[in-house]
């Protein structure tokens, strides 16, 4: 009789950590941003939007609406951006990118104007709002 419980207790998990163990893994790192984006928070309450693509390209709108673009590069956990639109810059702006971290994640760092910013990954494409 406890050899058929077993068996039976053993069947019915089996399934569910069968289903677990084949569902992919969730995105780490900068692999999160593709298909997300990224919202950086500024002191005075307003967005920038930022989308990183896996061909190394980069499409963002900034908080006052400006809208540029690029190419991105990573080294170890910090990403670069090289504006190219609307105009090319002639530097390259370099923040921490949680290596660890999924859609949700959150970081602090600074624009590159030194600016404080609060950074998130959020699921899916968010566009900014139209002006008012």
């Amino acid at each position: 009789m406890r050899l058929i419980l077993l068996t039976a207790a053993v069947a019915a998990i089996l399934p569910i950590s069968t289903r677990a163990a084949s569902a992919p893994a969730e995105p780490r790192g900068v692999a999160a941003a593709f298909g997300n984006t990224i919202k950086a928070l500024y002191p005075d309450g307003r967005y920038q939007r930022l989308w990183l693509r896996a061909d190394g390209t980069w499409e963002a709108v900034g908080r006052r609406g400006k809208w540029s673009s690029g190419r991105w590069t990573q080294k170890d956990d910090e990403v670069c951006l090289r504006q190219s639109r609307p105009f090319p810059a002639p530097f390259r702006y370099c923040t921490r990118f949680p290596s660890d971290g999924g859609l949700g994640v959150q970081w602090t760092s600074r624009d590159m104007n030194g600016e404080p910013i609060k950074l998130t990954v959020v699921k899916g494409i968010e566009r900014p709002p139209p002006p008012k």
